[in-house]
């Protein structure tokens, strides 16, 4: 796949490995959006991955195993050597998983539970190289405390339609950042994407961010 997302093929019709030495497997606009912001030039591919909770597992359990699975569906993708970056993220309250809304009653429920109290955003990623057997695993958990939220706050966020396709149905970075009292941890994991975990892992592998446009200016992360 390319960097859209749409399917390349070589002269035989079979998918061409996107050329990119970076491939992000994920498609969520928010986790390109922090990558590229990091300064990182990178493909994007979207493997389908079963994402069902099994029975009895722990939400940074899930994570963890989501990721990689992620990451190693999508070394299909990969020229030989490129190297593969995908994550998983959930809100959870004690072991109860807050999932993607349904609807807008969905979000006022989701929102109404978590007012007052301190969840945890976990995000599992994971990095393979492609042509190689295993991929590297992480875990990052911030703690966010929603602040007291009447009804008739959960129903005017849930119109802003913003959370529909996030978990826990807020958005930290959009109007959903108003119900949140305090943040204890990275910001960007809440987004979907540790930056402070996941640039480093990267800069080990080899894959730095460009530099910014200003004169002597070094790596933008």
């Amino acid at each position: 796949m390319t960097s859209q997302g749409a399917a390349a093929s070589d002269a035989s019709g079979r998918a061409a490995p996107d050329p990119h030495r970076l491939l992000l497997a994920s498609g969520s606009p928010r986790r390109r959006a922090l990558l590229a912001m990091a300064g990182f030039a990178f493909g994007v591919v979207t493997p389908d991955v079963d994402e069902e909770r099994r029975d009895g597992e722990a939400p940074a359990a899930m994570v963890r195993r989501l990721a990689r699975s992620k990451a190693e569906a999508g070394a299909r993708y990969g020229a030989p050597g490129a190297l593969i970056l995908a994550c998983d993220t959930t809100v959870a309250l004690g072991d109860d998983i807050f999932a993607k809304p349904a609807d807008s009653d969905d979000i006022v429920a989701m929102v109404l539970a978590l007012a007052g109290r301190t969840h945890s955003v976990f995000t599992g990623y994971a990095l393979a190289t492609v042509g190689k057997e295993g991929c590297e695993v992480g875990l990052a958990e911030t703690l966010v405390t929603m602040r007291e939220v009447t009804p008739d706050e959960a129903a005017a966020y849930a119109a802003t339609g913003e959370s529909l396709d996030m978990a826990g149905a807020y958005a930290l970075q959009g109007e959903g950042g108003r119900l949140v009292a305090a943040v204890d941890g990275s910001r960007s994991n809440v987004i979907g994407l540790p930056l402070e975990e996941v640039v480093p892992l990267l800069r080990r592998h080899g894959i730095i961010p460009r530099r910014d446009g200003t004169p002597g200016g070094g790596p933008v992360w």
